[in-house]
């Protein structure tokens, strides 16, 4: 995964769904690529809208959200959790649209 200091915030436990898990088994990849992406704030295939949201959420605490196409076209969502009243994102899940 990244070095701290190229993560832009904290992604807290992270957990994915069973979608998700086959996804990635199925691509014969992990979820570090992806994770260690969203940390760092590349938000992957999102609309521009939703980029300038993550960004901004960087400041305001709100939830942070990334896409992704796994090798076989499966997109992939990053979804960390909004700040928590003492500024801490409590999770980080890993999850197929379908799932949401």
């Amino acid at each position: 995964m990244s070095t701290k200091q190229d993560m832009r915030f904290s992604l807290g436990q992270i957990v994915a769904t069973p979608g998700a898990l086959e996804a990635l088994q199925r691509n014969n990849v992990t979820g570090f690529d992806y994770l260690r992406r969203h940390a760092s704030g590349d938000w992957g295939i999102v609309c521009e809208e939703d980029k300038q949201a993550n960004e901004d959420a960087l400041t305001t605490g709100a939830r942070l959200m990334s896409a992704y196409f796994l090798p076989d076209e499966t997109k992939l969502w990053i979804i960390t959790e909004a700040a928590d009243d003492a500024g801490k994102r409590v999770a980080t899940t890993l999850l197929l649209p379908d799932e949401y």
